[in-house]
């Protein structure tokens, strides 16, 4: 088990993050720290003057993870990105998705220096995320001024075109009349990007003669200027080190050192989404018979096995020990992933930076990583024991749990009064999540609101895919798991009983509340004999089929409302004239979505907006905002 007392002695006494985890090893809650040590130790002491949530919330507490960054606002940024992946129960969820701010220097013919809160593949140059939004307005403000930059959204100047007001209080150098060669804007822009860079000192040492000026002058107001932006240029010179602004996805494997003596290899994986650091997971590796322990070998072993089946393989994977074979193995996962995977060990920039971050966390992971890995082998073996139990009732199987672990599948059909219907298969190995076994179904034969006929197509689907060779589909799962009750169960049976194939089908039946509260199965041989099996007493199983059914209604609405955006997005642009399928495309990739679309469309500048997309004319532009208008 997890001894909490013993590994609170371990936490560091630096920033980072901390993850709080049930016994299902569900993250309920994720919080930050200046002092991981501090924080972490409050939650286990009296708790005599704890809130009520909070003492709910310690109660369920059975293990911790943390996460060390080099900052706080490091640590706060972690926090975020952490939060949004998980949701934990206990952590306040925005509803808008609110996120931090960049400030992006615009890949237009005159760039801009503007803050922004939607990261873009447009071109643009993007610095951040940060987390004192006061600090990137100051600095916005202080790029433009200093480096007489451009501030209005207009990116065509037409004969005559009348100077707005920045011109004429002396806030932008006058480009709409022409006022400014392109060779000296250019210069200007450079200036503001090596600030954004890091290279500030020279900026800093102009802002502090300036504000020592002032102040000998006794202007005040002025040197007040001048302290505030030097306190927001030092607020974002602390570079955030989560966040890769030029790769939208990587990995990052770090072997962890000092495990062979015990047989065991473990490595830490650090992922990397839409430029941010969102998560890490550690997986071991049986180096019991092997001859070649190196670190070469078995980041190549772990590259090569963990990626060789994924669905989804990052383009580009950092390392901290460049794997034997490197251009084999980038070869063999790039044929996998259908575009270029690239490893590299990064020696300097940004992907240095992140890697040292991520090197630094996995020792003091592996300063508990036996603790850990004892207390999951503990937990999979207590839950592979329930869902035995639950399937020897069952089946009236009296043997004895072998302690191997469970392949589940969970099936969920999701649809809008009958309309865009699809069926949804995850897969549990064990504990975890199996993403790579994922299966999305659209239902084809079935009209209208048919949860049964739907789940019958879905099921035979599935099973006609073994039968044709399919190696996607060719591992049969040990119990399938329905939601909903005994109607879906029955028509699983159905379908199962025409194969020919032996798999337990359970349903997962739900409480007045929308909860789990039992599982239903059909006893063999007695026909319409109805059993359920009451989770009161069974913690572990509980939480566990809640996941499960979390889970696969998650993946079902979430491909249910990809295909029903799809459709909405097609059928609304492709009535404007003018707006063709290439269009189309270049439009939902530079806004997101129709609503974004509608959104610059109907406000200032809209056509001039518009115009920036790749493909468009004034036409389509006009177009476009005369039918949103209308």
């Amino acid at each position: 088990m997890f001894d909490i007392r013993e590994n609170l002695k371990k936490l560091p006494e630096c920033p980072g993050v901390y993850m709080h985890k049930d016994k299902l090893g569900n993250i309920i809650y994720v919080g930050k720290a200046i002092n991981l040590r501090n924080r972490v130790r409050q939650y286990f002491q009296s708790q005599k003057n704890m809130a009520p949530k909070v003492r709910s919330m310690v109660e369920n507490i059975a293990e911790f993870e943390y996460i060390t960054s080099a900052s706080e606002a490091e640590a706060l940024i972690l926090e975020c990105n952490l939060i949004k992946k998980y949701r934990p129960k206990y952590n306040v969820l925005l509803r808008d998705d609110k996120t931090y701010p960049y400030i992006k220097v615009t890949n237009e013919e005159w760039p801009r220096v503007i803050k922004t809160r939607i990261f873009k593949k447009d071109g643009g140059q993007y610095f951040g995320p940060y987390s004192d939004a006061g600090a990137v307005n100051r600095i916005v403000d202080l790029l433009n001024t200093s480096f007489h930059l451009k501030r209005c959204s207009a990116v065509a100047f037409s004969k005559g075109y009348r100077p707005c007001l920045n011109y004429h209080i002396g806030q932008c150098p006058g480009i709409c009349n022409g006022n400014v060669s392109r060779e000296s804007y250019d210069d200007a822009v450079k200036g503001a990007l090596e600030f954004l860079r890091g290279h500030d000192g020279s900026m800093l040492n102009y802002l502090n003669t300036k504000m020592k000026e002032a102040s000998e002058k006794m202007e005040y107001e002025v040197a007040a200027e001048y302290r505030d932006y030097i306190e927001a240029a030092k607020a974002l010179s602390e570079t955030q080190r989560v966040v890769l602004h030029h790769s939208s996805e990587a990995d990052i494997v770090i072997k962890l050192d000092g495990q062979e003596e015990k047989n065991e290899s473990f490595v830490a994986i650090f992922t990397v989404r839409e430029g941010k650091l969102v998560g890490r997971e550690t997986v071991s590796l049986d180096a019991a018979d092997s001859i070649d322990t190196s670190d070469r070998h078995i980041t190549a072993t772990f590259i090569r096995q963990h990626y060789g089946d994924m669905p989804n393989i990052p383009r580009e994977i950092l390392v901290d020990t460049v794997p034997e074979d490197l251009e084999a193995t980038e070869e063999f996962l790039s044929a996998g992933a259908g575009h270029r995977v690239r490893i590299s060990k990064p020696e300097r920039g940004e992907k240095r930076a992140l890697l040292k971050l991520a090197k630094r966390d996995a020792e003091q992971l592996a300063l508990t990583i036996e603790t850990r890995a004892k207390v999951n082998r503990e937990r999979r073996e207590n839950l592979g024991r329930e869902i035995w139990d639950v399937l020897s009732e069952m089946t009236g199987d009296s043997r004895e749990y072998d302690g191997r672990e469970f392949r589940v599948e969970a099936y969920d059909i999701s649809n809008t009064n009958g309309v865009d219907t699809v069926g949804a298969m995850v897969v549990f190995q064990g504990l975890r999540p199996d993403k790579s076994g994922y299966r999305k179904f659209r239902v084809r034969t079935v009209k209208g609101q048919d949860d049964y006929g739907s789940m019958q197509e879905v099921l035979s689907r599935r099973f006609l895919r073994v039968f044709n060779g399919d190696d996607k589909f060719a591992v049969l799962p040990d119990v399938i798991f329905m939601d909903g009750g005994k109607g879906h169960v029955s028509t699983a049976l159905e379908v199962i009983d025409a194969t020919g194939f032996d798999i337990p089908v359970v349903g997962m039946v739900k409480d007045d509340h929308h909860r789990t509260r039992a599982l239903v199965y059909k006893a063999p041989g007695e026909k319409e004999s109805w059993q359920e099996i009451d989770l009161t007493g069974k913690p572990l199983l509980f939480k566990y089929i809640g996941t499960v059914q979390e889970e696969v209604h998650r993946f079902a609405i979430e491909y249910h409302h990809k295909l029903r955006n799809k459709s909405v997005q097609k059928s609304v642009l492709d009535d404007i004239p003018g707006i063709g399928p290439a269009r189309r495309k270049a439009l939902l990739e530079a806004f997101g979505s129709v609503e974004e679309i509608k959104k610059t469309a109907t406000g200032p500048d809209g056509v001039a907006a518009l115009r920036e997309v790749e493909g468009m004319n004034a036409t389509a532009a006009e177009n476009i905002v005369e039918f949103f208008q209308s």
